[in-house]
């Protein structure tokens, strides 16, 4: 039955893995996968030897010789000890994409447009690269490639030029929610896991990932591409709320509040996160139910002005398959975890390659072609070091910024592709080489700079 289970498992990777030759949305292969193996788990119980106890961390020795009953209510309490931890994710990422939404729903990225004011190609590449950088660890790589390939489609007209400053937005956003527990679902997966704090997850990563965001730009800003002025005039564009400043700071201090919340409660995040969307809806609400109302189009196409609840239109805005896909990816990753099946996977890699840093960078080099979800879901049940080793810092910013290698190996690198129009092959002629670069120096000041704290 586990050879079956580790096949189905392996499918249902390979499936997600395809995603774009296949033409099937992953979040499909992650819920069958998900739904599978656990009914193969439920189906075969009685012929398992052991079994993994994820609340307690521990192997159940001689679980096959507990009577049937007893062995389907320790799977019941794993898989309901899983779903629990995966709803702490998925809460926390729902709470974040809504307070994201009531931004956009006052124009409040509209704001930040108003940074641009230069012509210059090499200072806007730096410009770009560093918003990118900070704006990826409060809002999220993804939601800050968005924001700024859209400011830059109405900046930059040459279509050439464009793709070259989507590339690298798309390294410099990876690097930047590599190093902050809410810059990437895998860095929030790790924080909320207790395999990383807040604070010395941003010690440890930060230099690296700035490293990471540095270097390619520094050789790209050599490039001709990136030599004299950008055609046309800067826009001056109106913001469609005079509410979109307040909204957009008060947004991103909410969403910044949140680990400073679960360092004064030791409360789990998504409670923080779920604070700040009460507190940002509340004003939301109150701005939208002034005399000032945002125009918006209704069902029949017609323009009308009036209320509109923003947190209506913004929670009806998020991207509930990504979601989904998490809930999946992560119990299926769980039932593979229950059997053991990852430790046993872990002690044969660590026996292969002894070498942990190459194992993670492996990992990082991994996350290109394979989504970084459940590589890092993977690990976190491969490996059982205590919080903030500096294991778990690694593998932090080797899937993070490791996806940057290809146009398809992270969430950032597929929305740039889908917005710009971006082909594959371009991308990994012009772009992965850099972000290769990137990604090899930060990992060397990682380690530098991990075995300079531990041995002085």
């Amino acid at each position: 039955m586990e050879t079956i289970i580790v096949i189905v498992f392996l499918a249902g990777y390979l499936a997600i893995t395809l995603e774009h030759n296949l033409k099937i949305d992953k979040l499909i292969p992650a819920l069958a996968m998900m739904a599978i193996l656990w009914a193969l788990i439920a189906l075969g119980i009685d012929g398992y030897e052991n079994w993994f106890d994820s609340a307690q961390q521990s192997l159940v020795e001689g679980f096959s010789k507990w009577g049937h009953l007893d062995r389907m209510h320790m799977m019941e309490e794993s898989l309901l000890h899983h779903l629990g931890k995966t709803a702490e994710i998925l809460f926390f990422l729902l709470g974040a994409m809504t307070i994201v939404e009531i931004i956009d729903y006052f124009d409040g990225f509209a704001t930040i447009k108003g940074f641009i004011k230069t012509k210059q190609k090499g200072k806007l590449l730096w410009l770009f690269s560093i918003l990118a950088f900070v704006l990826s660890a409060i809002i999220d790589n993804l939601t800050a490639t968005i924001v700024l390939i859209t400011i830059l489609q109405k900046v930059i007209k040459d279509r050439e030029t464009k793709l070259w400053f989507a590339g690298m937005i798309v390294i410099t956003a990876n690097a930047g929610g590599a190093w902050s527990p809410i810059g990437d679902v895998t860095t929030t997966m790790l924080w909320i896991a207790n395999r990383v704090s807040a604070g010395q997850l941003v010690l440890h990563v930060l230099l690296p990932s700035l490293v990471c965001m540095i270097v390619p730009v520094v050789i790209a800003s050599r490039f001709k591409v990136f030599k004299g002025l950008i055609d046309g005039e800067l826009e001056g564009e109106n913001s469609k709320s005079k509410y979109s400043g307040v909204m957009l700071y008060l947004g991103l201090g909410a969403i910044l509040f949140v680990p400073i919340f679960k360092t004064v409660t030791h409360l789990p995040p998504y409670v923080g996160m779920m604070l700040s969307l009460a507190v940002v809806a509340t004003f939301a609400e109150i701005y939208s139910n002034k005399k000032f109302s945002i125009s918006s189009v209704d069902q029949e196409g017609q323009d009308s002005e009036g209320h509109h609840s923003p947190v209506h239109h913004s929670l009806s805005k998020i991207e509930l398959p990504s979601i989904l896909f998490f809930l999946g990816i992560l119990l299926a990753v769980a039932a593979m975890e229950s059997l053991g099946i990852l430790f046993n996977a872990a002690g044969a890699l660590n026996e292969a390659i002894p070498n942990t840093d190459i194992v993670v960078m492996l990992f990082g080099l991994g996350s290109a072609v394979i989504d970084n979800v459940p590589l890092v879901a993977a690990s976190m049940g491969m490996f059982s070091e205590p919080l903030d080793n500096p294991l778990w810092h690694f593998i932090a910013y080797s899937a993070g910024t490791g996806g940057s290698m290809l146009i398809i190996g992270s969430a950032a690198g597929v929305v740039a592709m889908g917005m710009e129009k971006i082909d594959f092959f371009w991308y990994l002629k012009k772009i992965a080489w850099l972000a290769f670069v990137g990604f090899v120096s930060g990992a060397i000041v990682f380690i530098l700079l991990r075995d300079f704290v531990l041995h002085g």
